[in-house]
């Protein structure tokens, strides 16, 4: 079941600088998203958008942005095919166990100057929940 879809858009631009880029990604990008983005070379600045609007879109897909918890605490990895998907850590994952999230899904997408990410949060839900969000048992 789908507990939660976020989606969002970013403009590589504000990555290009590297002073800028490394100032950003000392405060919101895990250790391991600043290796894998370096590791980039001349993508480096459409990798960091893209991870950047993947943060993004987890805190909408979770329903909260990021209020209780930092960026650092959604981290993006990449398993051995270069496939994205997150690791929650710290707040991040305690909300997400909340609303009953166990699986997630990252899609990634740079082009004309922009990053898109779309992520998708899938699991069993939860009880309660406001009047705007589906009950389920």
């Amino acid at each position: 079941m789908i507990v939660g879809i976020g989606t969002d858009i970013c403009s590589i631009s504000r990555f290009e600088d590297e002073e800028k880029r490394a100032a950003l990604m000392a405060r919101f990008y895990t250790e391991n998203e600043r290796t894998y983005i370096e590791s980039r070379g001349k993508g480096a600045a459409a990798s960091a958008a893209a991870v950047f609007a993947a943060k993004e879109a987890c805190a909408k897909a979770l329903g909260t942005g990021f209020r209780g918890f930092s960026p650092s605490e959604i981290e993006v990895v990449h398993n051995e095919d270069g496939k994205p998907t997150y690791r929650l850590l710290g707040e991040a994952s305690l909300l997400a166990r909340r609303k009953g999230v166990d699986r997630t899904h990252l899609s990634l997408s740079h082009d004309g100057g922009l990053a898109a990410a779309f992520a998708v949060l899938e699991g069993r839900g939860r009880r309660g929940g406001t009047a705007n969000e589906l009950l389920w048992d």
